[in-house]
């Protein structure tokens, strides 16, 4: 690349430039701007396409300035990378609401594409000076809006994953046909991003069915043909929810959708929300479907009341076997469920059992969709697989991962200290823990009692459960399960501690040391159901699993139990020495 320009000028009828020569035939890529919105495309006849974005009334009525980046280098191919680039980028920045349908299209490779990517940052601080950004790449990059975007580029398995999910649900509701759809995929294969794309997908199909201007480029892309008529038609009028049953999770969502101009409109419900409404769904989403409630204990107590008088309202009668999942079945005539059979982690999720009858059901309807690649953990779909054969019990071989920060040590003090380290370096380095103590400091205000104590060192659990990661006390405390499910950190801290234990040759739960209150409820009364230990012990096994897979470029470890720690030493390298750490020789 020689080097880039920006030109800028009004976004007006009558005010379009004809020179220089690159505005009207050379691939260049643009950014037009208002007070609060912004679109980004792409094209090789800028002054033409400047006039038909302002034979849109939305986007005449919102941008007022036009930027063009022109390159003589430019081709088709580095204008798509780049044009992605900055969508993925302003949408994540939460300066301006992107008004663009898609995410343009990057998955492909092409002559020099390191070359021209190397000057993505450039283009991005000079686009920054002129006010199109608040924050650095590295700030976007961590915050919960870049992580969660409806712009994020999927890989060919979750393109195809959306496709063929979109596909399935028009031909369903053209059909007037209920279906089910389930969607299967282990820690860091992108369940929730898929989630968010489908939604906007529906959600811009739907819009463009019901009128909305739109130009060709909106719709370029692999899901183009939904947009066509005798696709859109189908999801003219619908009613399309999304359900996430945990609370933390949810609240990010309901940042994200609002911050969008294609999903604000979509309702972000608890399953209580679905239950206690009078009216129906067309379409419900669940992510995290596996955290969907049976009849058990709740979190609050007038929560078991208001199961019952659900139930009784939507079936006639208070089943004790009917679970939200059946709510959700029964207030909606398409449902869509995101799984992870391991992922559940209390005794009042879904069980396997019901879990494998939804894929199974689904399967039969060709609805089941399968994410296998992993996308989080920089050592691959390997690594995680190894920490949950490791955690059950199976016979593994000591293994190394040359591209991810693995540590054990052997102190916890060190271990938090490094986490602080990486904190500074890259930003979201967090402190877990498994809930092998009991929350004393909620109960006291958070004043000075320290919840974890393992010898000399100790720590407070997390003050909050929302957004916790991004709270300013967060790098001071462990955050428990809660806090943590479903989301991603740079690098992950985890103590693994004394409620697992090296005993008899077997990795076991010691519940004496297990705190979790809604973990320990072994004996459902409301069901007349009591779990074994060994079904405790397997969520507990859950936990530490999506503890040990939030680390996007590394995990370190402490082991409480001395003969757990040794029985997994040789899994994980060892954490050279902090010296520089007061009290450390």
């Amino acid at each position: 690349m020689t080097g880039f320009e920006i030109l800028s000028f009004p976004f007006a009828t009558g005010g379009l430039p004809q020179e220089p020569a690159e505005l009207l035939n050379w691939p260049v890529v643009y950014v037009l701007t208002g007070e609060r919105h912004a679109y980004i495309g792409e094209t090789h006849a800028a002054v033409s396409r400047m006039a038909q974005h302002l034979q849109i009334t939305e986007r005449r009525k919102n941008l007022r300035v036009a930027r063009v980046i022109i390159d003589e280098t430019f081709n088709k191919s580095a204008c798509h990378d780049l044009e992605s680039f900055l969508i993925k980028y302003v949408d994540g920045d939460q300066r301006f609401t992107l008004l663009n349908k898609n995410a343009g299209q990057t998955s492909y490779n092409y002559f020099n594409r390191d070359i021209y990517q190397s000057a993505h940052e450039q283009i991005f601080e000079a686009l920054k000076a002129e006010g199109l950004f608040d924050g650095s790449i590295r700030d976007i990059e961590n915050s919960d809006l870049f992580k969660f975007s409806p712009f994020k580029q999927l890989t060919d398995v979750q393109t195809a994953a959306v496709s063929n999910i979109t596909e399935g649900l028009l031909e369903d509701l053209g059909d007037d046909r209920p279906s089910l759809s389930v969607i299967e995929g282990g820690p860091g294969t992108g369940k929730t991003v898929v989630v968010i794309t489908l939604l906007k997908l529906l959600r811009d199909i739907q819009t463009v069915a019901e009128g909305e201007d739109i130009l060709e480029e909106d719709i370029d892309g692999p899901y183009g043909d939904f947009f066509l008529s005798g696709y859109r038609e189908a999801l003219v009028g619908r009613r399309i929810g999304l359900v996430v049953p945990q609370q933390a999770l949810r609240e990010t969502l309901t940042r994200v959708f609002r911050r969008s101009a294609a999903l604000r409109e979509i309702e972000i419900l608890t399953p209580w929300n679905v239950g206690k409404s009078d009216t129906r769904w067309d379409l419900l989403i669940v992510d995290e479907a596996h955290r969907l409630s049976q009849y058990a204990a709740q979190s609050f107590g007038g929560l078991v009341a208001d199961f019952r008088t659900i139930t009784t309202r939507l079936f006639g009668e208070m089943d004790p076997d009917i679970t939200q999942l059946d709510w959700i079945r029964a207030q909606s005539d398409h449902q869509v469920l995101i799984v992870d059979e391991g992922q559940a982690v209390i005794p009042a999720d879904l069980p396997a059992e019901t879990i494998a009858q939804l894929t199974d059901e689904a399967a039969r309807s060709g609805r089941r969709y399968l994410l296998e690649s992993q996308l989080r953990v920089q050592a691959g779909g390997d690594y995680v697989d190894h920490i949950r054969r490791l955690l059950s019990g199976e016979r593994v071989d000591p293994r190394t991962f040359d591209s991810y920060d693995l540590r054990f040590y052997d102190d916890p003090a060190d271990m938090h200290a490094s986490i602080r380290e990486q904190n500074e370096r890259t930003g979201l380095a967090r402190l877990l823990a498994g809930f092998a103590w009991p929350h004393v400091s909620k109960k006291s205000g958070y004043e000075s009692v320290r919840d974890i104590t393992i010898g000399d060192f100790s720590v407070q659990w997390n003050r909050k459960l929302i957004d916790w990661v991004n709270s300013g006390t967060s790098i001071d405390e462990a955050g428990s399960i809660y806090t943590i499910q479903g989301y991603d950190l740079n690098t992950a801290g985890v103590i693994i501690g004394p409620d697992l234990v090296y005993r008899e040759g077997r990795i076991r739960l010691d519940s004496s040391n297990y705190f979790d209150p809604r973990g320990k409820q072994r004996n459902n009364r409301l069901r007349n159901i009591q779990l074994a230990h060994d079904d405790i012990e397997k969520l507990v096994k859950n936990i530490y699993s999506v503890l040990l897979t939030r680390g996007i470029l590394g995990t370190y470890i402490h082991v409480v139990d001395p003969a757990l720690r040794e029985h997994l030493r040789p899994h994980f390298p060892a954490a050279a020495p902090i010296k520089s750490r007061a009290g450390k020789d």
